[in-house]
């Protein structure tokens, strides 16, 4: 006996590649024209151009660790080229590398977050996928808990 399914409608495709450039530029993965951050690393809820729902997003610590390891990957080859060629003295290598690792962290950090939050956005995962319950809860704003109850 054939059982038969009902159809599932799955999620528009969205081209990954697009989505990571305009999160890395900084910009909305869906139009590519809208900011994407409100305040440094702060994502806007949505979208000021096309309206699309940013709030979803859950970046978490996975832009700080990508930051030291490509971070880590620049500076520290540096380092030990410049040590065996030169061999400076100590106060040479924390004057070179210390300022150079702060500002490419910080630096990279921004738009490493919105190089994920566009990866997030192309595979529709937590909340981007247009056919999931909405979530809006976040948006609400708190009440007041009550310390005492009343008698």
């Amino acid at each position: 006996m054939t059982t038969v399914r009902p159809e599932t409608s799955s999620p528009p495709e969205r081209d990954t590649v697009r989505a990571l450039r305009r999160g890395f530029c900084c910009r909305c993965p869906n139009c590519g024209r809208g900011g994407l951050f409100r305040a440094f690393l702060k994502v806007r809820d949505y979208c000021e151009v096309c309206g699309e729902e940013l709030h979803h997003q859950r970046a978490d610590d996975a832009p700080a660790y990508f930051v030291i390891v490509i971070v880590g990957h620049i500076v520290v080859p540096m380092t030990m080229a410049v040590e065996l060629a030169f061999t400076p003295p100590y106060w040479v290598h924390a004057a070179l590398w210390i300022p150079l690792t702060i500002a490419l962290s910080i630096g990279f950090l921004q738009p490493i977050k919105g190089a994920i939050v566009g990866w997030q956005w192309a595979h529709h995962m937590h909340g981007f996928d247009p056919h999931a319950e909405k979530d809006d809860t976040h948006l609400v704003a708190p009440q007041p808990a009550n310390t005492r109850p009343n008698p």
